[in-house]
Parts: C-alpha cells; structure tokens; sequence
C-alpha cells in the first residue's frame, strides 16, 4: 500500500488527501493550523464540490510535533503549502520520506528547484494544478470546479518517466490527471493563470470566473498573461496553452489584434470554474499574507533578468504591496489603483 504524507491541508492539500484515502491510500496529513488538525480529528474531513457531493471521512490528520511519531517513512511526500513556506515545509517532509521515494510539490508559482534543493532533485518532480478548491472553516475543503483535467505531473528534467505516470495515475481518483514532458512549460502557462486572475480577484472580491469574463478585468488579465508568456518564452520554455488556450493568443491580443475569439474562451472557459475564489482572494477574506512575491512580483524579476518590460504585472504588485500584510480588503475600487499606475 503506497504511503503518502502530506504537508499543508488546506484547500488543496485536503481535497487532495480526503479523496486519495477514500481511494484507499494510506495518507497522512500535517498542518499548523491547530483547530483544523483538532476538528479532523475529532470529526474526520469534510469534502464537498459539485463533482463530489458532500461526504465527510475519518483521515490521518496530525499536529507537526506528531511528526515524530511516523515511524515508517512515506513513499511519497506532497508539499501543498504556500509559496512562501516552500523551505520549512520541504525540510520537514523531505527526512520523512524513503530515500528511493517522491518529493512532489504541489504548489502555485515555480518552486520545483527551490524543493528540489533540500529533497534532492533526483526525488523531485512537480504537479501542476487546475483544479479549484476552498477552505473557510476548520475541517472542510470543498472542490469548487468541474473541470476534467485536474493535474499534470512531470520531471524537472523532461523526462518521460514510470514514477510520473504512476503518480498521475495516482491522481485520477482525485481528479483526471496526466503526465507530462513539458514541466517548465506547463508551470510557466499555470504561472500564466495565476497572475491574471489570483491578485486581481483578491483586489477586486471578484471570483476565479468573474475576472475572466467581466469586460473590465478580462482586457487586464489578458496583458498580464501575455507578460508572463513572452518572459517565459524569453527563458526558453515553450508555453503552449494558458487555461487549455493557445498561448500566442493572449499575446497577439495584447499586442493590438481582434480579442473577440480570446474574449469568447474565456468567457466560456469562466463557467466551467463555477462560484470558486482563488486562493489569492481566500488569503485576502482570512487576512493572511499573499503570494504576491511569487506570482507577478516573480515575473517582473525575471522579466529584468532578460530585459523584457512587464508593466501590467509590475502595476498589480506595487499596488498589492501597497497594502501591509493582512490589511488588503477586496474592494473593485482597487482596481482603479492599477489604472493609475498603467496609465
């Protein structure tokens, strides 16, 4: 029986866990929020979501300090934190896993290599991750998307790997899911999505769907999008689809041409994400801090890095961290913030 230890149970970390055990796997879960921990314990895992109904389920839910307890290690080790807690939560899952085993990082933003530093990088692939999820209460992780592609697994060498396909394989009980030769690529499209929609949702309160079919975000998304795929490119990753679009879309639209055909799979593409907020605005509504710094913030770096100017994503993360941590309140006012600084 494949053993699983995961730390970070929130939104993703639970679905993901919740419905691996009811597959049959033998998953461990670890977080540091103590009343999450607590009432998973007591009551088991609440999931909920359009594709799975409303089902609660005993789990393997553990504080950190019971880490040292786990006296057989696992085979694979998730780590489902922000991007901001990649190192500890890396250090602290990676001696609990089989040295022969799998570190995967299940993360927004492109962390491969900084989990890959302390795991190894022989013990690392990454997932990329379509799905949406949502957690407002200790205990309860809800799947907000009825998308059929949910995870791409893949080898930060580019590989085609029996690990990956096994692990992917791993991962259709939760939802469909694949691997891939093209990590970076993949990565650097999903860095797309998560630039364009992530901060302007938790500026603005708007949900995952709503910035992407709102005539007044979609022409932001847009630019920002095409930024993050021309420094991508500019890299040397090959960025085919953003959000299951042709990537040069974005990009020729950003540039002056017809936006209708864009505008129109985007705005279908928007239905399939359902009422869900990404997990920028539920860190904005429970006042945590933000992965700013690892979304548009990154891309400009690495924008300078090879002298491509990215202003549409510079503008939303000068405004961001405008804000002291914790103090961000969604308000469609703060777009208007952007604008001024755009121009």
């Amino acid at each position: 029986m494949t053993r699983i230890g995961i730390i970070g149970a929130g939104a993703i970390g639970g679905v993901v866990g919740g419905m691996l055990t009811r597959a049959g796997y033998q998953v461990t879960l670890f977080d540091h929020w103590v009343e999450h921990i607590n009432e998973m314990k007591q009551n088991g895992l609440r999931l909920s979501g359009p594709l799975i109904g409303d089902i609660r389920m005993p789990v393997d839910a553990r504080h950190l300090y019971e880490a040292q307890a786990i006296s057989e290690p696992f085979d694979i080790g998730i780590v489902a934190v922000k991007s901001y807690d990649t190192e500890w939560a890396t250090s602290f899952i990676s001696p609990l896993v089989r040295d022969d085993g799998a570190v995967v990082d299940f993360q927004n933003g492109i962390n491969d290599e900084r989990v890959a530093a302390i795991a190894g990088r022989e013990r690392t692939l990454g997932c990329v991750i379509t799905i949406g999820a949502g957690m407002y209460e200790p205990g309860h992780c809800m799947r907000t998307d009825t998308r059929t592609l949910g995870f791409k697994i893949g080898e930060l060498d580019g590989s085609d790997s029996d690990r990956a396909r096994d692990i992917a394989a791993m991962m259709n009980h939760v939802a469909g899911s694949e691997s891939t030769t093209n990590l970076w690529g993949e990565r650097w499209g999903k860095l797309a999505v998560n630039c364009m929609a992530n901060p302007i949702a938790g500026l603005s309160g708007y949900g995952s769907g709503e910035v992407r079919a709102r005539d007044d975000t979609r022409w932001l998304c847009i630019r920002i999008a095409a930024e993050v795929i021309e420094v991508g490119r500019a890299h040397g990753h090959n960025i085919d689809g953003v959000w299951g679009i042709d990537a040069q879309k974005f990009v020729d639209v950003a540039n002056g041409g017809d936006s209708s055909e864009l505008d129109a799979e985007l705005i279908a593409g928007a239905q399939a994400l359902g009422a869900g907020r990404p997990s920028f605005l539920q860190d904005v509504i429970r006042q945590r801090r933000v992965e700013i710094d690892a979304l548009n913030g990154w891309v400009v770096e690495q924008g300078k890095a090879v002298e491509i100017a990215t202003p549409a994503n510079a503008a939303v993360a000068e405004v961001v961290r405008s804000f002291p941590v914790g103090e961000l309140r969604s308000d469609p006012s703060n777009l208007g913030l952007i604008m001024d600084r755009l121009g």
